[in-house]
């Protein structure tokens, strides 16, 4: 069982760049595989990125690839999103998510693959 905490959001203008960091409980943070999701109000929750649980692999949308960039730091028990360039149609709440596996190589993209996730940051971007 793991305990997730987002934070970092707020409100950045276009072309800004903000660090969301996943704080994660418990002394098995590395058995866990790990991704990022956002929703925005009257849409569907949509995955942003993956990375695996010993941070040698990482996957991330269409949408946000080349500006937002995952990782991790089991030493820290912490899982970052860094965002870059970004844009009004970004806004949203995002979710850190965590998954317990035993494949070290493994991504995962579908949100009914993981079975822990924090309340949210809301991330603002304005024109």
């Amino acid at each position: 069982q793991v305990q997730l905490v987002e934070s970092g959001g707020g409100l950045v203008q276009a072309g800004g760049s903000l660090r969301l960091s996943c704080a994660a409980s418990g002394r098995t943070f590395s058995n866990y595989a790990m991704g990022w999701f956002r929703q925005a109000p009257g849409k569907e929750r949509e995955f942003v990125a993956a990375i695996t649980k010993s941070g040698g692999g990482t996957s991330s949308a269409r949408s946000v690839k080349g500006r937002f960039t995952i990782s991790r730091d089991n030493a820290k028990n912490t899982v970052y999103l860094q965002m870059n360039m970004l844009k009004p149609e970004d806004t949203a709440v995002y979710y850190c998510a965590a998954v317990e596996t035993s494949y070290s190589a493994r991504v995962y993209y579908g949100q009914q693959d993981y079975y822990y996730w924090g309340q949210g940051t809301q991330v603002t971007v304005s024109s």
